[in-house]
């Protein structure tokens, strides 16, 4: 599954985009600076995500939408076809 499908799937199971999650998970006192424990619970506590796809919104909101070049194109299992996450939701990606 790449990065991507993780992020698509989040939005699934809450119903929120991405990026409405990190503006959430900003209100909590989340930043660049915590742990991926507390950011974990509260996303298995208040939205059911278990713990693939609450790791890759601890990226998201940690660390921002940029990824590792190295997937970009790699044609692996985890392939995405940008750097960059889409953080507006499935329905809106440029790139499906």
């Amino acid at each position: 599954m790449s990065f991507q499908a993780y992020l698509d799937a989040v939005e699934k199971k809450t119903g929120l985009t991405p990026r409405e999650l990190v503006t959430l998970a900003g209100e909590k006192g989340f930043d660049s600076s915590t742990a991926a424990t507390p950011i974990v619970q509260w996303l298995a506590d208040d939205y059911g995500l278990g713990r693939g796809h609450a790791m890759a919104m601890v990226h998201v909101i940690t660390k921002g939408p940029q990824i590792s070049a190295k997937h970009v194109g790699s044609g692996g299992t985890h392939a995405d076809p940008s750097d960059t996450l889409w953080l507006d939701g499935a329905a809106t990606n440029p790139h499906p």
